[in-house]
């Protein structure tokens, strides 16, 4: 009976240690950080106006919910990703007395969170927990995503996400469509050079007309 006994401990044990192993592994592939985009896009699909303008993302704010989810959104943590255009533009306003005065959660956290800015013309950043990345794009987002920092948001910057999205690096899209139609402008995929599908996950309309698509790719 002992040695019977002595067997069902050591069964019990080794079944523990390959349980531990199994939720050991299931955190470290937890911490493998995702890559996502959140963009506010007009009715005819533009990030941005003509003249790369996009101060009429920030329009909207008399609606309760849509300001409660834009804070949480930032309060999400995380590091922000952007390309040198939408990094000169973001850079110029929320820093800024301006942003803190319309939207002081929001501003709070765009200037905390860490920022990533791939771009190879830029010579410095000097936002706040900013770091430029002058090498390959696709490379480095690859690197990046096999470590473990933290999840990833791309902000704006059609051009980086077209080229990510059709390598197959971005995990997850939300798309904010906002009631207002630009006539032209900067689409979020215009550097995508093939067909992508996605399949939707998620949608939630808001007073001020904006509609939230959440989709993942479809593969």
């Amino acid at each position: 009976m002992v040695r019977v006994g002595r067997r069902a401990d050591s069964t019990a044990i080794r079944t523990a240690g390959k349980l531990t192993h199994a939720r050991v592994v299931a955190g470290l592939e937890a911490r493998v950080p995702k890559l996502g985009v959140f963009n506010l896009v007009s009715l005819d699909g533009f990030i941005a106006d003509r003249n790369g303008d996009m101060s009429w993302a920030h329009e909207g704010h008399g609606d309760a919910e849509w300001s409660a989810f834009t804070a949480e959104n930032a309060g999400g943590g995380g590091a922000l990703v952007f390309g040198r255009v939408t990094y000169e533009l973001m850079v110029r306003y929320w820093p800024t007395p301006m942003a803190a005065q319309a939207m002081p959660d929001v501003a709070e956290r765009m200037n905390a969170l860490p920022k990533i800015v791939f771009s190879r013309t830029l010579e410095k950043v000097s936002w706040q927990n900013t770091r430029l990345v002058k090498g390959d794009l696709v490379a480095e987002m690859r690197r990046l995503k096999q470590g473990s920092g933290p999840d990833m948001v791309i902000l704006g910057s059609g051009s980086i996400v077209g080229q990510l999205a059709v390598e197959g690096l971005i995990d997850d899209y939300r798309v904010a469509l906002s009631p207002v139609v630009l006539g032209r402008g900067k689409t979020m995929f215009e550097a995508v050079t093939r067909r992508l599908d996605l399949r939707l996950t998620g949608a939630r309309t808001f007073a001020n007309g904006t509609v939230v698509l959440s989709y993942q790719p479809a593969g």
